[in-house]
């Protein structure tokens, strides 16, 4: 890319520097040329494809890539593994900005364990090392509902976590539609 905008290779010096690499991508109000930095957009375009890994589980390359890599587990939670691939490395580099947006919405809740996720209002989450983790270790979040309805169990919730926890949960919205 040097030698394209520039004009020289590593061999040769010819050509002028008209700008620091570091200035390309600024705005041209702020001095720069207005590049896009290629950097923040290819972990943009790798963040998209852990997204497409959530979002769209039943697509050829979510299938392959969690067959291969993250089986019984999310892809949000997944390990580097043994012998990944350089894709799936850079892909698991930008798990960072998947996990920065992404927020579940209760609906049924069945799928949504009820620890380590951020389910809770404002993208919070509780944490397996509470006192009472125990009690929910391999719960989803649909074991706190009121039977089919679309309530908390108020009663079961405070009983089983701290104040602070259970106000969390209870202040937390469910979606009425599914």
């Amino acid at each position: 890319m040097n030698s394209f905008w520039w004009g020289h290779d590593r061999t040769s010096h010819r050509g002028i520097n008209w700008l620091n690499w570091e200035k390309l991508p600024m705005n041209k109000i702020h001095g720069g040329m207005g590049f896009k930095d290629l950097a923040a957009f290819n972990l943009a375009m790798l963040g998209k494809q852990g997204w497409k890994f959530k979002t769209e589980p039943n697509s050829l390359v979510s299938r392959i890539f969690k067959a291969r890599y993250f089986p019984s587990q999310s892809y949000l939670i997944a390990n580097i593994g043994h012998n990944p691939s350089y894709v799936w490395r850079s892909i698991l580099c930008a798990r960072f900005l998947v996990r920065g947006g992404a927020r579940w919405s209760i609906g049924t809740g069945s799928s949504i364990p009820i620890l380590n996720e951020q389910w809770l209002l404002n993208g919070s989450r509780i944490d397996g090392n509470i006192e009472s983790a125990h009690f929910v270790r391999d719960f989803a979040v649909n074991s706190l509902l009121e039977g089919t309805s679309k309530r908390w169990n108020e009663h079961l919730i405070r009983q089983v976590f701290s104040q602070d926890i259970a106000s969390s949960i209870l202040n937390t919205p469910l979606v009425t539609q599914v």
